[in-house]
């Protein structure tokens, strides 16, 4: 027979193990993959006006110092604005760019990935070396 001592830490044992469960499921199912929405990613870069500074189609800048991202891997672009995202406050993954990062700011995740779906669906004159 268990001491009370001992019922109770298994009782705590398990009762810590129920919300650790719990608190993971809801973590995996807050993490869960985005499929990133194209059209929603047209609709973000118009409304954040991206043609302004990188053309037609984003693949004509209006300066050599802007890039063409028509055709850019979506993973790319994502990584790109979370940098801008990041700004200077983290000197090792952060992108130093006031224009973007004020165009980035009010941007989620998911939308970064729509907007990254949306510039690799996009035909450009990207050339990638082999």
């Amino acid at each position: 027979m268990k001491k009370p001592h001992q019922a109770l830490h298994t009782v705590l044992k398990a009762a810590c193990a129920t919300v650790a469960t719990i608190a993971f499921t809801g973590l995996v199912a807050s993490n869960a993959a985005h499929a990133a929405d194209a059209s929603n990613g047209k609709v973000l870069a118009d409304s954040h006006n991206c043609a302004a500074c990188h053309g037609p189609n984003m693949n004509k800048p209006v300066s050599p110092e802007f890039p063409k991202l028509a055709g850019q891997h979506a993973d790319y672009i994502y990584w790109a604005l979370r940098q801008y995202q990041m700004g200077t406050g983290n000197p090792h993954l952060g992108r130093n760019n006031s224009i973007m990062q004020v165009q980035v700011q009010s941007l989620s995740p998911n939308d970064m990935k729509d907007i990254g779906a949306y510039v690799e669906s996009i035909d450009g004159d990207l050339v990638q070396k082999k």
